[in-house]
């Protein structure tokens, strides 16, 4: 019989509904405490979401020796204070990304979970959903040649207002860690990392990036194409480009992933899911947790790592800068 986890959720917004809502289907994870800076907030949380206990302090939720795991969901500015807070008090911790705002957070985090010996995962949870799974599979699969093109887009239309996250440059915000994160993933999951970077930023009046246009080039030749938007609608699509062939793909929607080969196209569907996937995530934490390991074999410290010195490079190219979190 599995192991059942006393899960608690930091940060009681938005994202964390949605992680919650997903949670709460899982019969090894235990819905167990909330907790945010006002103690109203975590009451309301904890009762719509039906979670034991609510705590209107993080130092009191992670006091609890009841709790076995956290999901840190507060906006990026923060991840590696309340990282660090919760794993040195051998908390494990799946944290949402951005894992943080730079590589030297990044860097900071990895070793607290060493030397604290306690788990620690980047909440990329993309990675886990089965579509994502099947594209790979069929690359592998398929015999389409060279990766040579990927072209991919997170576009959204966001209402500006300076203090919300997205635009509230203290609080890390800005499209490229909030949603150009999501093509970033991509690229550098099928291709690496890139030899070549340029990037065309443009500013919301608070000095945050609300889009950005990204152009990567790969010492192989290839060449990925990414963008992210708060100011305009897309299909959030995915297009691979390879010497005999092309794979396109929603990156969120249950629509199917198309093959176009030797002038045919086919098309991979999947059973309608109401989830967006959030569980995948979990389940594979509390399999970790069931293993008694502190890293994922699956989203590596690594692999975050490498994604956010990326980021760290897109940022230097667009010259986007956040307060107190130097690159340098």
């Amino acid at each position: 019989m599995a192991k059942t986890y006393n899960w608690a959720i930091l940060g009681c917004g938005h994202i964390a509904e949605k992680f919650a809502l997903e949670l709460k289907e899982l019969p090894n994870a235990n819905l167990y405490a909330a907790a945010s800076r006002k103690l109203n907030n975590a009451k309301h949380f904890a009762s719509k979401f039906n979670f034991k206990k609510a705590y209107g302090s993080y130092a009191e939720m992670v006091n609890d020796p009841n709790v076995d795991v956290v999901y840190i969901a507060t906006p990026h500015a923060f991840h590696l204070e309340h990282t660090l807070f919760c794993l040195q008090h051998k908390k494990a911790v799946l944290c949402e990304k951005a894992f943080a705002i730079n590589s030297n957070e990044v860097k900071q985090m990895i070793a607290s979970s060493k030397e604290n010996n306690t788990f620690l995962m980047e909440a990329f949870w993309v990675i886990f959903r089965p579509k994502l799974k099947k594209v790979i599979e069929l690359i592998k699969t398929e015999n389409l040649g060279k990766l040579n093109f990927v072209k991919s887009d997170f576009h959204f239309n966001s209402e500006y207002h300076p203090k919300n996250r997205l635009y509230n440059i203290e609080l890390g915000g800005g499209s490229l860690l909030d949603i150009g994160i999501y093509p970033v993933f991509t690229a550098m999951t099928l291709l690496g990392i890139p030899n070549k970077i340029k990037a065309i930023p443009h500013f919301s009046p608070t000095g945050s990036e609300e889009s950005i246009s990204m152009l990567f080039n790969y010492k192989n030749g290839a060449t990925a194409v990414l963008t992210s938007s708060f100011n305009s609608y897309n299909k959030n699509e995915s297009e691979l480009c390879f010497e005999n062939g092309i794979i396109k793909y929603e990156r969120f929607s249950e629509n199917p992933i198309s093959v176009f080969k030797n002038g045919e196209r086919k098309e991979i569907t999947f059973e309608s899911n109401k989830n967006l996937g959030y569980k995948y995530e979990a389940i594979h934490v509390m399999d970790c947790l069931d293993k008694n390991i502190i890293e994922s074999p699956i989203l590596t410290n690594m692999v975050s790592l490498n994604l956010m010195g990326i980021l760290d490079d897109v940022r230097k190219k667009a010259n986007i800068v956040y307060p107190k979190h130097d690159l340098n």
